[in-house]
């Protein structure tokens, strides 16, 4: 029994009927009923986590999300990070958090992490890092993706947050499991291959408004192509990373 998780996600389910928000899922069955795995979800608004706990549900399981440590240090989230059971990423400690991260999968845990690490502002499914198949791969667990569409209308980087009822749609979708083999680099292809033709499927029915910020350029948005994001995130890395070496030298 988790009562404060429980309750969390009695609010959370407030929340979306007082914004409207239309849910469509398929794939629950893919959701084990017991036993470890490594939730890959795709990244491409704020509030993805809160969704992607849908389909869990269905079996009465909860993700334990691998979220940044300023989450965990804020006076008001960091509590109730804690009592999720969620895990801290330290990227000067990442050792820490991915033992950690392991160490939930091998006690029958769902693990929640983004392998694209940062919300793709192209809305397209980014370049994966590799820490989800080298976790699955070392706690023996399979990886079963979700991939969520419709989540960067609601609030995404760059945009305001649209958090009153806007009626949005959703759509969820959860994958086949994906067992655990080496290299991990294969591993990873096969996860972002399997989420790439996901997210194709979610968007041939749903509907995009032509020229919206939140939709692909590929499909008639205004969005940036995957390389033009690219591009915004690596300019947005090199600036914090000329203000944290200003700030050490001081």
């Amino acid at each position: 029994m988790e009562p404060v998780y429980r309750t969390i996600v009695g609010l959370a389910r407030t929340v979306f009927f007082v914004e409207g928000l239309k849910f469509t899922v398929k794939g629950e069955e893919n959701i084990p009923a017991r036993g470890g795995a490594v939730i890959a979800v795709n990244h491409t608004g704020y509030m993805d986590f809160t969704y992607a706990g849908l389909p869990v549900r269905t079996p009465k399981r909860y993700i334990r999300f691998m979220a940044k440590k300023e989450v965990f240090d804020n006076s008001i989230s960091g509590p109730i990070m804690r009592a999720l059971k969620h895990i801290p990423v330290d990227r000067s400690a990442g050792a820490d958090s991915y033992q950690a991260a392991v160490e939930y999968l091998r006690k029958g845990e769902l693990v929640g992490v983004y392998p694209e690490a940062t919300i793709s502002r192209s809305f397209e499914i980014k370049d994966f890092k590799s820490g989800a198949a080298r976790m699955a791969i070392e706690s023996d667990v399979p990886i079963i993706p979700i991939v969520i569409w419709g989540a960067q209308r609601v609030w995404t980087k760059g945009f305001p947050k649209r958090l009153g009822r806007t009626n949005t749609p959703i759509s969820i979708a959860v994958g086949v499991p994906i067992q655990p083999y080496e290299p991990a680099a294969d591993l990873t292809a096969q996860l972002r291959a399997a989420m790439q033709e996901m997210l194709l499927d979610l968007q041939r029915d749903y509907p995009h408004e032509p020229g919206a910020y939140w939709v692909p350029a590929r499909l008639g948005g205004s969005a940036p192509t995957l390389e033009e994001a690219d591009a915004m995130d690596a300019a947005e890395a090199e600036e914090k990373a000329a203000r944290r070496a200003e700030k050490d030298s001081r």
